[in-house]
């Protein structure tokens, strides 16, 4: 993991497209402006770590469905 320090007001590149800028400090949060092209997806990490459990939980087959699969190919032997 790379650790740099920012002011309010400066700015970090990555790859020449997108930009994080240190927007304000109050306390111990840090607002944050990230400027990217639109194909980029940005998340929170809660939100993406939940978007990634919904999409795992969706793809994965329904033991019921898998077992009725199972049933109705052993009957077709």
């Amino acid at each position: 993991m790379l650790v740099l320090s920012r002011k309010k007001g400066e700015t970090i590149i990555i790859q020449d497209h997108i930009e994080i800028t240190v927007l304000g400090v109050e306390g111990d949060t840090v607002k944050i402006g990230i400027s990217a092209p639109k194909h980029v997806d940005i998340f929170r990490q809660e939100v993406y770590l939940s978007i990634k459990e919904a999409n795992k939980e969706s793809a994965a087959p329904s033991t019921g469905n898998l077992n009725a699969l199972m049933d109705r190919l052993r009957s077709q032997k």
